[in-house]
């Protein structure tokens, strides 16, 4: 597999530590942070099963081992409201127990959860997508759900399920992806194309959660070329262009990552990402501008073409203005900028770009 080789030094996301491209030490606060499920305490589940749930989360360990081992069972039931009973149960207690995580995957829950992601039934399968994503949780559990064969099952559930499956997939994925070896196994399932659409397509916390997890999946190089490939260029630059979106640093933190293979920088200029990018630099947040400027210097490192474009688009009196007063680090990507765009452009140059 390979994976993006960045620098040591700057600021830390998901164990990955980022200094040239990524920006500062808050970067992480960008996304979601795709944890439990947040889609309520199944206001339809019976008064009964409601009073189990409470008495195990309260009870000794042996009888919430039991109940436990009990709920395991019944998601092998005939009956699927006997399953999604089962499925919730698990759920809930996954959710507010993370001490019962590990006990829930000990007692053989994994392979039967697995099993309800293939489900017809979308609420059946929503309940088995949400279960596993609160198990993996758990880092202990992340490589028994992955060999027990999850990506690929949540990845249909990604692209079929209802919408909180499908954001919950997505978190489950971001998990297991925290594994660096599970990053291509999940790109080469097909998850990639499903999350751009989520991205471009989903209410706002699909748009986060699916943000998130491409940001892990495109540390490898072969997810960013299925990212380029699925369409990711246009809903990011959508969304990095739209101040009220609350997507504009989740975007760019995207976008950082993938500009680092010569298909994505083609395909920002493609979707009229320069004039969004040099906007940001005049009127963005600090991170804003200083992302923008990375991004915009990778762009014009090796490529006389970008460079006019970019100058064409007025970067330079921002790029002087983030020079004086951004960040270090900011004024030290928009300094090298200005020294790219001011030097001499030959025509027998910029046509070579081109070529």
């Amino acid at each position: 597999m390979e994976t993006e080789n960045l620098p040591p030094a700057g600021f830390t996301y998901m164990g990955r530590n980022f200094s040239d491209l990524s920006i500062n030490d808050n970067s992480s606060s960008a996304f979601s942070d795709c944890n439990s499920d947040r889609s309520g305490e199944f206001p339809s589940a019976s008064s009964g099963s409601r009073q189990l749930w409470i008495a195990c989360a309260g009870a000794g360990d042996d009888y919430s081992d039991d109940l436990i081992r009990q709920l395991v069972s019944n998601l092998n039931s005939p009956s699927i409201e006997e399953q999604k009973q089962a499925a919730m149960e698990i759920r809930l207690l996954a959710k507010n127990k993370p001490e019962n995580r590990l006990k829930i995957a000990r007692a053989g829950a994994i392979k039967p959860l697995i099993s309800l992601l293939s489900s017809s039934d979308l609420q059946l399968q929503e309940y088995g997508v949400t279960a596993i994503l609160n198990l993996s949780l758990c880092d202990e559990n992340k490589d028994h759900i992955t060999s027990s064969g999850a990506i690929k099952p949540l990845v249909r559930a990604l692209k079929t399920g209802t919408p909180t499956a499908r954001e919950n997939a997505a978190c489950a994925l971001l998990r297991l992806s925290q594994i660096e070896e599970n990053k291509v196994l999940i790109g080469r399932s097909g998850a990639i194309p499903p999350l751009v659409d989520l991205l471009e397509n989903g209410n706002f916390r699909g748009k986060k959660d699916a943000s998130t997890a491409l940001y892990s999946l495109c540390s490898a190089k072969e997810n960013k070329i299925r990212a380029v490939e699925a369409g990711i260029m246009k809903p990011l630059i959508e969304l990095m262009s739209d101040f009220g979106s609350n997507m504009v640093d989740k975007s760019a933190y995207v976008l950082s990552l993938l500009v680092s293979v010569a298909e994505a920088r083609a395909a920002v200029v493609e979707e009229g990402g320069i004039p969004v990018l040099v906007e940001i630099v005049e009127v963005g947040s600090k991170t804003q501008k200083e992302i923008a400027a990375a991004i915009l210097l990778q762009l014009c490192e090796d490529s006389v073409v970008y460079r006019t474009l970019v100058a064409r688009e007025g970067a330079i009196p921002p790029l002087v203005a983030l020079s004086q007063s951004g960040t270090s680090r900011a004024k030290k990507k928009a300094e090298t900028l200005i020294a790219l765009l001011r030097q001499p452009r030959s025509g027998n140059a910029a046509a070579k770009d081109f070529v």
